[in-house]
């Protein structure tokens, strides 16, 4: 869809985190008129979006998800850009790679590693081949770790973004389109299709969704996710940076204002409570092996929650067509990509509320899926 299409239509969007607000803030700003509808507060304190590190990083997640996921990836890196200079708030966004570290004892897991996103990236050209870093090149990209490691891996024109300042700012541009927002309402999308002023229910729900889902083959589960956020001044990651180890894997995504963003756990659970002492453990003392400087940071945040994933861990939309109902759209899955991919979701979707049809949704390969009259068929593949 270009810029210059209108919609001129009435949506109702049921759940107001990262896709929601997508949709909501791109379809008012295309003509139509939009309500949007969430059980929570508007500081998306439920959503799933809000505990992230927001991290754009098709290569390094190429090692373990499917060749779709990464196209999805690369295609929104530089939508990502388009999307937040629209908005009337500035989002903190940076595009300085992902620099990739590992301790001697695992120097073999770390060459398995390479040669993966290496083969990786003969498969997809779009992708741009890792670098090797020795001490020197270490040193010069980022001089924080260079005092204990020897070598890395740099993996050029990878970003991330503060998802809870892109989260604010979309709230602020569906106030400035004045999108109708109904907080701490909870709906069924099914009612909302009875009503006659819309004509495309959007359920956006995430894991609230479950039960929809769950006479799919392809079911919904939620994934727990734990994170800490740092306040650590004596600490200058320049940007986001992993580390190879065979129990925790983690990440470390340097936000504005010396903050930073620290996880790793994965966990097949739907619990929401608190992070455990051993996580806890884990996390700090992995994040203390990068930089010495973490221990005197303050901890700021220890959050969980559980991200929305399908049965085979990538996204779907479906579409509900019955007669003298509101178009249904479902959108879900986003599991732990939801940041890097839903750019190329959002444009997959206003294709189809536009056309009927994705060209973007086909050549990415998101699956889009129509369930008419109680018949199943795949749209794109």
């Amino acid at each position: 869809m270009t810029q210059a299409s209108r919609i001129h239509s009435k949506y109702a969007i049921v759940g107001a985190g990262l896709m929601g607000r997508l949709l909501a803030v791109a379809l008012a700003q295309r003509g139509a008129q939009v309500d949007i509808f969430d059980q929570g507060n508007s500081d998306g304190s439920g959503a799933a979006a809000r505990i992230a590190a927001a991290m754009l990083a098709p290569l390094a997640e190429s090692a373990i998800t499917e060749d779709s996921v990464v196209r999805m990836g690369i295609h929104s890196l530089p939508r990502w850009k388009q999307l937040i200079g629209g908005l009337s708030t500035p989002v903190f966004f940076q595009q300085d790679g992902t620099l990739i570290l590992w301790h001697r004892q695992d120097a073999s897991e770390a060459e398995r590693f390479t040669n993966h996103l290496e083969k990786n990236c003969l498969h997809n050209p779009q992708l741009t081949l890792p670098q090797k870093l020795d001490s020197m090149q270490l040193r010069e990209i980022e001089p924080g770790v260079a005092e204990r490691f020897m070598q890395g891996l740099f993996l050029p024109n990878e970003g991330q973004l503060d998802n809870r300042q892109l989260l604010d700012a979309l709230l602020q541009e569906l106030n400035v389109l004045k999108v109708n927002c109904l907080w701490n309402k909870e709906v069924d999308p099914e009612k909302l299709r009875k009503d006659s002023q819309y004509q495309c229910v959007i359920d956006c729900r995430g894991n609230g969704a479950k039960e929809v889902w769950a006479s799919s083959i392809n079911s919904l589960r939620g994934v727990r996710g734990e994170v800490v956020r740092l306040y650590a001044p004596e600490v200058k990651l320049r940007r986001p940076t992993r580390l190879i180890h065979p129990r925790y894997p983690i990440y470390i995504a340097p936000k504005e204002n010396d903050v930073y963003v620290v996880g790793a756990t994965e966990i097949e659970s739907d619990d929401l409570s608190e992070m455990s002492v051993r996580s806890a453990m884990e996390l700090l003392s992995a994040v203390y092996t990068v930089h010495s400087g973490f221990a005197e940071a303050r901890i700021l945040e220890m959050a969980t929650q559980c991200r929305p994933t399908l049965k085979n861990n990538l996204p779907e939309i479906r579409i509900q067509k019955d007669k003298g109902l509101a178009d249904l759209l479902m959108i879900n899955g986003l599991y732990r990509h939801g940041f890097m991919i839903s750019p190329a979701v959002l444009d997959s979707t206003l294709e189809l509320l536009e056309s009927g049809q994705s060209n973007t949704a086909l050549e990415l390969g998101l699956s889009i899926t129509s369930n008419t009259s109680n018949h199943e068929a795949s749209v794109c593949a």
